[in-house]
């Protein structure tokens, strides 16, 4: 089990420290807000769909290393798939930070790493802000998403 909290701390710090997509895409249609109030964290998502897949995926915004990786994770994760693939991701991801499913987490690949946090009720939000705001973008919602 050290092994396993070992390996989340270091893909955790790893993306939080070196985010991969931290970029503002310009022209976007699909583009929602998000906040969590409790924290401050703080999140713009950006998705690209072309053809029926997103195409790319990037964020930004300023949060604990748990929001920052989560997001950086999710993006990598999204380009290539449809909005629906997308969906059943976030379901997945919810399921299983929230506790609800943990036989979700066998689809998760690298999310995996994100179970731990069901175990600290306030770092629930924390993980799954990006995905409740990349939900929205797909949905192209206007109002920002708030996890509280």
């Amino acid at each position: 089990m050290s092994e396993f909290n070992e390996l989340y701390q270091q893909i955790i710090l790893d993306h939080s420290r070196h985010p991969r997509n931290f970029r503002e895409m310009e022209a976007c249609e699909n583009h929602a807000k998000g906040h969590n109030p409790l924290c401050g964290d703080r999140i713009d998502v950006f998705l690209k769909i072309e053809g029926g897949v997103i195409s790319d995926a990037s964020f930004r915004g300023q949060g604990c290393a748990i929001s920052q990786s989560s997001a950086s994770i999710m993006t990598e994760l999204l380009k290539g798939k449809t909005p629906e693939e997308a969906r059943r991701m976030y379901e997945n991801f919810h399921a299983v930070v929230t506790g609800e499913g943990s036989d979700a987490a066998q689809d998760l690949g690298k999310l995996e790493i994100f179970a731990g946090v069901r175990n600290y009720p306030s770092r629930v939000k924390c993980a799954s802000l990006a995905w409740h705001t990349m939900k929205n973008a797909l949905e192209s919602g206007q109002e920002i998403i708030k996890t509280e």
